[in-house]
């Protein structure tokens, strides 16, 4: 390693001119440099003034090269003139400002590395940053190494996402005009040509100008073909090439606890989805708005989150198949507010519907299926069951031997408590269906078969 320089030196050692202690001058305290030649003249003085010293009447001092320098080129010169220092004779150096342009003062030099961290920081700072929001700080890896895809994540058609994915193209949001304005709701295409299912009262109140909204966002016109009231189904067509009808279920073959998903257009919320369990069956129903016709089924109840807009949307299985349509809510808001999802809902049987859906596109109107007789009420006593108050001539009841003041228990197996139940519960078979009903009459419980018919009406 060699002696230290100058920035901007040629790195020539200075000696003192005369080869010895200066006149005037204090010997120089370090003698002779080591790791460099001995002076010819006398002992080195790396850095030691010349003749004149800070006594001479101009202040300048000058420098000699006496020494052999092994670094130097030999066809410099042998003396060098450093800024600011005036050898004997020569006229003395201008003076500048400091703080003139082009020349670089102690300030300029302080202010480059001060300006430069300052970039540098904020240089820093910004990569900082942006490496940060990208990779996170510390480019920390995140998770496991890759692996195969796990058999959730693959939504198979059995999985419930594939279920919904292969159902939604089915899916509608419908539209009807009123004279208090639009009413909305769901629906599903029952048919290659059309044909689309929904609620009666979805549609109920219409001027005829209806609409149907499809999971890609398109519309298309629609009108209706007929509804039922007492059923609370509705059939509208739109035309549209290439649509793709649902698939149906066996709303008889469900079980409680069996898989089920809403979809629809809740609170205008198209394609949503919500999954849920059949929580009961034949829970029956007696719905409608005041003033308006009194609606009765034997309700599929599930916990599938249904709320307003949903209503003539498809209850599907778990193989995607329509089970159902999906119609009313319970809810413990008051009489007037809006009610909301609390796990309570209810749709139509599949099999009731697509019953009534026949009818309509048939004839334009649905057949209800009766039994020819009404029940008062509850009778109070140990093993419940409906007292017949009327029984209709020559109808199934009469048919079946049945009498006024016969207590209905049971029909094929389901107990009978309140009047809904023999009404919602009847209009879930199919007109001429056979069904087994346990009566009591007098303190004898008996089995008769009643061949249920249409109604006449």
């Amino acid at each position: 390693m060699g002696p230290p320089t100058m920035p901007g030196a040629d790195r020539t050692p200075l000696a003192s001119p005369g080869g010895g202690p200066t006149p005037g001058w204090p010997a120089s305290p370090v003698g002779p440099t080591p790791g460099w030649p001995a002076s010819p003249v006398g002992p080195a003085s790396y850095g030691a003034p010349a003749a004149g010293g800070p006594n001479s009447a101009d202040g300048s001092v000058w420098w000699s090269d006496a020494l052999a320098d092994p670094w130097r080129d030999p066809a410099a010169p042998t003396a060098v003139v450093v800024p600011g220092v005036v050898a004997p004779g020569a006229e003395p150096e201008p003076v500048t400002d400091p703080d003139a342009p082009g020349r670089p003062t102690l300030r300029h030099l302080l202010l480059i590395p001060v300006i430069t961290a300052l970039l540098a920081g904020t240089l820093g700072g910004a990569l900082g940053y942006a490496f940060a929001v990208r990779g996170g700080a510390g480019a920390a890896v995140l998770g496991g190494a890759p692996a195969e895809v796990p058999a959730l994540a693959q939504r198979k058609p059995e999985s419930l996402a594939g279920v919904a994915e292969r159902v939604l193209p089915s899916v509608v949001t419908v539209r009807v005009s009123s004279l208090g304005g639009t009413s909305e709701g769901s629906g599903f295409v029952a048919t290659a040509d059309g044909h689309v299912i929904t609620n009666d009262h979805v549609v109920a109140g219409g001027t005829g100008k209806a609409s149907v909204v499809f999971n890609d966002g398109s519309t298309a016109p629609a009108t209706i073909v007929g509804q039922d009231a007492e059923s609370d189904i509705a059939v509208i067509k739109v035309s549209r090439p290439g649509l793709r009808p649902v698939e149906f279920g066996d709303s008889d073959a469900l079980a409680v606890g069996d898989p089920v998903l809403a979809i629809g257009s809740p609170l205008s919320l198209a394609n949503t989805v919500t999954a849920g369990i059949v929580s009961a069956l034949d829970r029956t129903m007696q719905a409608g708005e005041p003033g308006g016709p009194v609606r009765y089924y034997a309700a599929i109840q599930t916990d599938a989150a249904v709320n307003h807009g949903n209503s003539g949307g498809p209850l599907v299985d778990g193989a995607g198949r329509v089970v159902g349509v999906n119609s009313t809510i319970k809810s413990l808001v008051a009489e007037g507010q809006e009610a909301g999802n609390i796990g309570l809902a209810f749709a139509i049987p599949i099999n009731q519907a697509k019953r009534v859906t026949q009818d309509i596109i048939g004839t334009g109107k649905a057949r209800r299926t009766v039994i020819g007789a009404r029940a008062d009420g509850p009778t109070g006593v140990v093993g419940g069951g409906l007292r017949l108050a009327e029984v209709e001539p020559s109808g199934p009841a009469d048919g079946a031997g049945l009498k006024v003041g016969d207590v209905i228990l049971k029909i094929n197996g389901r107990p009978m408590t309140e009047p809904t139940d023999l009404t919602a519960l009847v209009r879930k078979y199919a007109p001429g269906s056979v069904v087994t009903v346990e009566y009591r009459r007098g303190s004898a419980r008996q089995n008769t078969s009643v061949t249920l018919a249409a109604d006449a009406k």
